[in-house]
């Protein structure tokens, strides 16, 4: 199996609260952890935890020590590092994220710096256009997101996180794309509003990729096939802790199980199973969970049901 990432490498600044801020509002944390982040990077490590080999990184980092850091963390997690590339004069990426008290929900402020730097030219490699499945993420230059999408020869999976207007060329690469049900609001161009999953599908089918997964936080899962029925996948009971990179370890997580020959709603139960493990410890990467422990889950994952 192969799975290579294409995207963010960021260093998190964890900071507990009480409860999150409103609008204007100011909070006093209770601590503040720095932590290995960046959407790309989240994927990786899932996907290294899970794979045990076989990931590539490609992102760029700064010629500081945060960049170093970043590097040590996705190397720890197996994942080739080779194609990582330093950026004299930019800082490393980094992000700020307050986390809440018991319900383990977060904000997050993210600050580019070197993933700006990310050219079409650093991601036309051998890596990205034989691997079996290429993750991809907004968190880098939408025109390196499309080079990559392009080079590629395997399945392209992409999360369209921050949600920006995705062209129709890009979307006609994807294979996968995987919004949470917020992002996939705005790329429909729909008003914020709750909604049924049968009302997400008609959403998702809108969008033109070729299959969407919409990730729906502690409701699961919804995947929507270019045809077929609609499966709602509901997530096992864990005890939350902190849910940032929940939705990162899901999408790593899909992508191992995608490369390992799964079919879409077998990955789909695989990555919900990690994706609940991810959030029993702190931080995007404090409780990413290997192959043992997603197994020893699965059983008690649901069926996943038809959406009428």
């Amino acid at each position: 199996m192969s799975v290579t990432v294409v995207g963010s490498l960021n260093e998190d600044v964890l900071v507990a609260v009480g409860r999150l801020p409103g609008r204007g509002e100011t909070v006093v944390g209770r601590e503040a952890v720095l932590a290995p982040g960046g959407k790309g990077a989240n994927q990786a490590a899932a996907a290294g935890r899970l794979a045990g080999s076989g990931v590539a990184m490609v992102g760029r980092v700064g010629g500081d020590p945060a960049g170093d850091r970043q590097v040590a963390a996705l190397a720890d997690a197996g994942v080739d590092t080779s194609l990582v590339l330093r950026t004299p004069g930019r800082p490393t990426g980094s992000a700020t994220i307050p986390v809440e008290d018991g319900s383990g929900e977060n904000l997050i402020v993210v600050v580019p710096g070197a993933n700006a730097a990310l050219t079409p030219a650093d991601v036309d490699v051998p890596a990205v256009r034989r691997a079996a499945v290429v993750l991809l993420q907004l968190e880098v230059p939408l025109a390196a997101v499309r080079a990559a999408a392009d080079a590629a020869s395997g399945t392209v999976v992409l999360t369209p996180a921050p949600p920006q207007p995705l062209p129709p060329e890009l979307l006609r690469r994807v294979a996968v794309l995987v919004p949470n049900e917020h992002e996939l609001v705005q790329l429909a161009g729909a008003d914020p509003a709750p909604r049924s999953p049968a009302e997400l599908a008609g959403l998702a089918r809108g969008l033109g990729a070729a299959a969407t997964v919409v990730t729906l936080g502690a409701r699961g899962a919804l995947v929507v096939p270019a045809d077929g029925p609609v499966l709602l996948q509901a997530p096992p009971p864990v005890q939350a802790v902190d849910t940032t990179g929940a939705g990162d370890c899901f999408t790593g997580a899909l992508g191992a199980a995608l490369a390992r020959g799964c079919d879409l709603a077998g990955a789909v139960r695989e990555a919900a199973a990690a994706a609940a493990l991810s959030t029993t410890g702190p931080g995007a990467r404090g409780a990413l969970p290997g192959t043992a422990a997603v197994g020893e889950l699965l059983p008690r994952v649901p069926d996943a049901v038809p959406v009428g």
